[in-house]
């Protein structure tokens, strides 16, 4: 049975047929359905933790200041504006005086249109409760988002007359009213009620500020709008003092005064906004291009992400750089990462970030900790590439590190640096799935217009991530500022999707629209996000989408007479592999060009290779005939490779030629080495092996490695690779959104609780304190279940636990035996034992509860 299936009936007044007004929260959340419990805990998920036993307990969890925090961070303006109205408005507020606040004197027929919905969202959210004549703002928003010296009201208005006066002498309130041309009252409470009702009548108001100077008035456009503080001198200037004659300016301290909320509000027209934001303001189209052209741009950008990211891990193949102490990558390295792929840094810093979230780099763990591709990055390069995409991207999508901020500081003044521990934001995915989302609801082919869609995200969410604590839309308080996080977020968001292929020319392209589970074929409404297509499938379709966009992998070069090889297109796996040892990548581009060089093809035989091999290679390849320079090439370095042998002595170097060694140690060069002559064929070198055989390279010579058996070693460029590592999980944004079992179970579980808790009982002898469990003898304990569970009547039991915690119970008793009760538990919804020992009393219910 789904939860709306359970709905329960509201309270009804006793010995009436209406609804009883809820009092508290907790009668508010009790008289909801299950329906509205679920709305409430799908909303707000921190309340879930751990289940709350009642709704009593639910609704003193939904008051906590970090829970009302976490909610309020989450509405959209308009929302947020009407909570911040209810939060100068009496309290309780009915419906027409909040509408009065948002609307004004002249009114407003989008607001009041819009009013209901933001009404309805806040007692869902239980910010606010009570029926449409008794508006409650829960207390904890109330003392958030109301006015004070220490944090002002995002609306800018001050205190109200009453409170503004609290802590002045009667005599002086009565000299207020009589300036303002009041009747003198009996007490300072009544005077206070007059001079507010003089404030709050628009005639009288009128004709008071009739009589004002234009100085004074000016004073008043100051301040109307907030903030409403101002300073003023000892001895202030005539229009001032005829402000604060008539109490238009109270005095908060010696030196400051301040507009009372009362006068602020007649000023306004009645508004606590100057601009109330009823209605999401509208993505613009920037520019349009056909869907099939943003398709295009798109697998392009997609395929230069993939030979970016190889291009930079196959870079790491022998190690990458050594991790910082506090982690991350050095400034000085990062720059080597921009330099090699011919990026800026902070782009640089994306595709390291993007290898990372992907689990293909990770840092080794040893000692010397250092950087290296992980063993996934072997099993990503055998996938198709439409695959190792997704499986860039998906990541990418979830991921709450930023790399926007590499290179910046953090509130302590420490740098962030690339793969450090402090880049996570956990905003982050929320953002990125929003600007692609709000990017799907344009045209296919539609790019946004930037400045519009950041629009949108700070009315969507103006407390996120913003810069201050306002953020309603007011001046004086403010906007969110452009440079907020949220902002920030949103434009690194658009210019990392363009670099990974999910948008071409600006516009949102067919595969990124198949693995957000977005429609293909018309825009999306932001009710479609996240839709009934698993993740998996969503994968394939967006793989199967780009695969005919991506170029053909050809298994061809063409060889040049310079010693170059053209690459028409991207290479096939092994051609690749094998090219990258046999030459140097010179450029890069649409078509990738190779050079020769002795160096590299010396690197070829190191590999194992031999002269015939590589005349095979080239020609079973090659479109082209293969030129003569080029065969010369490898036959000469051939030719010269392994005629030197170097072994290990420290090290040594043996040739059949004596005279060539005889060269070797007359070269000034050689001094570095410490070469000396041991037999007319070997020298002996007081370096290690590797660099003596870097050394006779540098030199230009192609000498060989070779064993302590004398057979020529073979150096494959064999690859270093992490241990297995996982990819670093995301750092949640609170606590997970809950699946409807998780919510059917503690709506369940909290009703039953909520009836064991209100349940009457019969009036013992001796009443017991208010909220005490029941105590009762072992005799008397055993004797009530016995009974109860042959009648199969229900009672309420006080258990502790074996970790000594104390809670009331509504059981159904059906056996006892052994020291045990076993009965259906109405506050757990299931059958359990329970030690007779432990329970400390039994009371029966009173007879209409059972």
């Amino acid at each position: 049975m789904g939860i709306g299936g359970l709905d329960r009936e509201a309270h009804v007044a006793e010995g009436t047929g209406a609804a009883a007004a809820p009092r508290t929260l907790a009668e508010a959340l009790r008289a909801r359905g299950d329906e509205g419990l679920a709305a409430l805990l799908r909303a707000r998920p921190d309340l879930l933790n751990p289940v709350p036993n009642d709704l009593t307990q639910l609704a003193t969890r939904a008051g906590t200041r970090g829970s009302v925090v976490r909610a309020l961070e989450r509405l959209d303006r308009f929302a947020l504006q009407t909570a911040e109205a209810l939060a100068v408005a009496p309290d309780p507020a009915p419906y027409p005086v909040l509408l009065a606040l948002l609307t004004g004197d002249e009114g407003d027929t989008t607001i009041e249109a819009a009013l209901p919905g933001a009404v309805a969202l806040l007692r869902e959210q239980a910010l606010v409760w009570g029926e449409d004549d008794r508006l409650r703002l829960v207390r904890t928003a109330r003392e958030l988002l109301s006015p004070s010296p220490q944090h002002p009201s995002p609306t800018g208005l001050g205190p109200t007359v009453a409170e503004a006066t609290s802590g002045m002498s009667p005599g002086r309130v009565q000299e207020i009213i009589a300036t303002a041309g009041l009747a003198a009252t009996h007490d300072p409470v009544s005077a206070v009620a007059a001079l507010t009702g003089l404030f709050t009548d628009r005639a009288r108001m009128g004709a008071l500020l009739d009589e004002a100077p234009p100085e004074a008035l000016a004073v008043l456009d100051r301040l109307v709008w907030g903030p409403p503080y101002g300073e003023v001198t000892p001895n202030p200037a005539p229009p001032v003092r005829w402000l604060r004659d008539r109490g238009l300016l109270l005095p908060v301290s010696a030196r400051t005064v301040v507009l009372p909320r009362e006068v602020a509000l007649h000023l306004r027209g009645g508004r606590a906004h100057r601009a109330p934001e009823p209605v999401a303001p509208e993505v613009a189209v920037l520019r349009e291009h056909r869907p099939q052209l943003v398709d295009g741009a798109a697998a392009g950008q997609a395929y230069t992400a993939l030979a970016t990211v190889e291009e930079l891990l196959k870079s790491w193949d022998k190690g990458g750089p050594q991790v910082l102490r506090a982690g991350g990558l050095s400034v000085r390295d990062l720059r080597r990462v921009a330099a090699a792929l011919d990026v800026t840094e902070p782009v640089a810093s994306f595709w390291l970030e993007l290898c990372h979230g992907a689990g293909l780099l990770a840092s080794d763990g040893e000692a010397d900790e250092r950087y290296a591709p992980t063993p996934a990055y072997d099993d990503w390069l055998d996938l198709p590439p439409a695959e190792r995409w997704v499986r860039l991207v998906a990541p990418w999508l979830a991921s709450t590190r930023t790399p926007g901020l590499a290179g910046g500081q953090d509130a302590k003044g420490r740098a962030l640096s690339a793969l450090g521990p402090d880049l996570d934001r956990a905003a982050a995915p929320e953002v990125r799935h929003r600007v692609l989302g709000l990017l799907a609801t344009l045209p296919p082919g539609a790019a946004a217009d930037p400045e519009t869609l950041f629009a949108r995200l700070r009315w969507e969410r103006p407390l996120r991530g913003a810069a201050g604590a306002g953020g309603s839309g007011d001046e004086g308080a403010g906007p969110s500022l452009p440079d907020d996080l949220r902002s920030r977020l949103a434009r690194w968001s658009l210019a990392e999707a363009e670099l990974l292929g999910l948008t071409g020319r600006g516009a949102l392209a067919a595969p990124a629209r198949a693995l957000l589970n977005l429609p293909l074929a018309e825009a999306a409404s932001p009710a479609d996000e996240g839709g009934g297509v698993e993740e998996a499938v969503a994968a394939e379709r967006a793989a199967t989408l780009l695969a005919p966009l991506l170029p053909e992998a050809v298994d061809h070069v063409l060889l040049q007479a310079d010693l170059t090889a053209v690459a028409p297109g991207p290479l096939r796996r092994p051609l690749a592999d094998a090219l990258a040892v046999l030459a140097d990548v010179e450029s890069k581009g649409g078509a990738t060009v190779y050079r020769f060089t002795p160096g590299s093809v010396r690197r070829a035989l190191d590999s194992g290779l031999a002269a015939s091999d590589v005349h095979a290679f080239l020609a079973a390849h090659s479109r082209t005939p293969v030129p003569q320079p080029l065969a010369y090439l490898v036959d000469d370095v051939a030719r010269r490779h392994g005629h030197l042998r170097v072994g290990a002595a420290s090290a040594y170097v043996r040739c059949d030629d004596d005279t060539v060694l005889g060269e070797i140690l007359a070269d000034r060069r050689s001094a570095a080495l410490g070469l000396r002559r041991l037999a007319p064929t070997v020298l002996a070198a007081q370096t290690d092996p590797a660099a003596l055989l870097e050394g006779l390279r540098a030199m230009g010579y192609a000498p060989a490695a070779e064993s302590a058996e004398g057979d020529v070693l073979v150096t494959r460029a064999d690859a270093y690779r992490t241990p297995a590592r996982t990819a670093p999980v995301p750092v949640p944004d609170g606590p997970p959104a809950p699946d409807a079992t998780l919510l059917h179970a503690a709506v369940k579980a909290i009703r039953a609780g909520d009836r064991a808790a209100t349940a009457v009982r019969r009036e013992p002898a001796a009443p017991a304190p208010a909220g005490s469990l029941p105590r009762t003898s072992s005799a008397e304990t055993l004797a009530t279940v016995q009974a109860a569970a042959m009648t199969g009547s229900a009672v309420w039991i006080g258990y502790v636990n074996a970790d000594g915690a104390a809670s009331q119970r509504v059981i159904a008793p059906v056996r006892v035996e052994g020291g045990f009760v076993t009965g259906y538990d109405h506050t757990a919804d299931e059958m359990r034992t329970y030690p007779l020992h432990r329970i400390t009393g039994v009371a029966e219910l009173a007879d209409d509860q059972v």
